[in-house]
């Protein structure tokens, strides 16, 4: 069982003068498909209207992450996983 790791990033509204700040968490989850050998991984982040997505070897945050709206996602999910 993969765990959970979170990612903490400071909010676009967050000023670098020292004022008041907020930072926000993803938990990355590593999909079951994915190996610890280096190859293509992927990781989604499942939040409450959004489902957010990363290349696991990208995780130091200069990546991208794809955001998609749950309904999209799950018809995804349907047709992957169909045989």
């Amino acid at each position: 069982m993969n765990k959970s790791r979170l990612s903490w990033f400071k909010s676009s509204y967050s000023t670098g003068e020292g004022g008041e700040c907020l930072e926000v968490a993803y938990a990355w989850r590593k999909s079951s498909h994915s190996s610890g050998e280096g190859g293509d991984c992927l990781e989604v982040s499942p939040c409450t209207h959004a489902i957010h997505i990363r290349d696991s070897k990208q995780h130091d945050g200069t990546g991208l992450i794809l955001t998609v709206a749950p309904t999209p996602w799950t018809h995804f999910l349907a047709y992957a996983t169909t045989p």
